[in-house]
């Protein structure tokens, strides 16, 4: 069972563009601007319930009432290193949001997270937190680094990936039930080697042009 904390995004374009992802003969130039710009779609919806608070403009020809973002402001948390590919697409929808960076690598025998970078702005627990991975294969990655931010005083946390799993939405929201999970696909499972089947590889490689 798929816990209610978390919502696929099932819009045609990100569809589309997750499709065009999957594809292995999608250059590593393609792969990184149509993350980009899947990223860009999927904040949409990280920030559906930003809270607004009336306003005064004036407009070339009159002044006029308007809505602004009000309240808690942003922070993009990426967990390194296919993660940055995903800040990207966010950045360009909210330029001046905080950015933190969270480095975690997988130990190959026990799929295991092991930290290795960590650099996150002050006053979390001001801010509403987007955590993005392109992956949540075994959800341990995605539970140790909501884990961290929740050490450093982060209240409101939302992880957005590209590709996730059964086993490992399980996982993460065994650890973490009050924070919402966006993705674009619940896959099938996880192979033997702890990758997401029938999934789009290695984002990471994909990304950078890497083996």
């Amino acid at each position: 069972m798929i816990p209610e904390s978390v919502d696929v995004l099932t819009h045609p374009l990100v569809q589309h563009k997750l499709g065009q992802l999957r594809d292995r003969s999608t250059s590593t130039a393609d792969f990184r601007r149509i993350t980009r710009e899947l990223s860009l779609l999927m904040a949409y919806e990280a920030t559906r319930d930003l809270s607004l608070e009336p306003a005064e403009i004036e407009t070339p020809l009159e002044r006029t009432a308007c809505s602004i973002l009000s309240g808690r402001r942003l922070c993009f948390v990426s967990i390194l290193r296919a993660g940055g590919g995903m800040l990207d697409g966010m950045l360009d929808l909210v330029p001046d949001a905080r950015v933190g960076h969270i480095g975690l690598r997988r130990d190959p025998d026990t799929l295991q997270p092991v930290e290795y970078y960590l650099k996150l702005p002050e006053s979390l627990g001001e801010r509403c937190c987007i955590v993005v991975d392109p992956m949540l294969a075994t959800g341990h990655s995605a539970v140790a680094a909501v884990s961290r931010l929740k050490q450093a005083g982060a209240r409101t946390v939302i992880f957005v990936c590209l590709l996730s799993v059964p086993e490992g939405l399980r996982t993460f929201a065994e650890s973490h039930p009050d924070v919402r999970v966006i993705t674009a696909a619940i896959d099938r499972q996880l192979d033997d080697h702890g990758y997401i089947r029938p999934g789009l590889g290695d984002a990471g490689d994909r990304m950078f042009g890497t083996a």
